[in-house]
């Protein structure tokens, strides 16, 4: 049951991609690419417990943090179109 729920999450995460290649604007690109991370590290967690590695959870967490600071500096960049200011 886990599988198929990881298997589900990946087939969002390709629905996602048309978003990141389609979108509309810059933020609904970002936004993907978030729900992209987000789903990745979900994926991520449920494949670490069905496996019973715990490294994983670890990793999710260092991913995460990235993905939270990632997000921040796209936002710094779209709202002054620019990091140095």
């Amino acid at each position: 049951m886990i599988i198929f729920a990881a298997f589900i999450l990946t087939l969002s995460v390709v629905a996602c991609l048309y978003r990141v290649l389609k979108g509309p604007t810059i933020p609904d690109r970002m936004a993907a690419i978030d729900v992209i991370g987000l789903l990745l590290a979900m994926v991520m967690v449920l494949l670490a417990s069905y496996y019973n590695f715990t490294l994983f959870f670890d990793i999710v967490l260092v991913y995460s943090a990235l993905l939270f600071v990632d997000v921040m500096i796209m936002a710094k960049y779209l709202e002054y179109k620019g990091l140095y200011r």
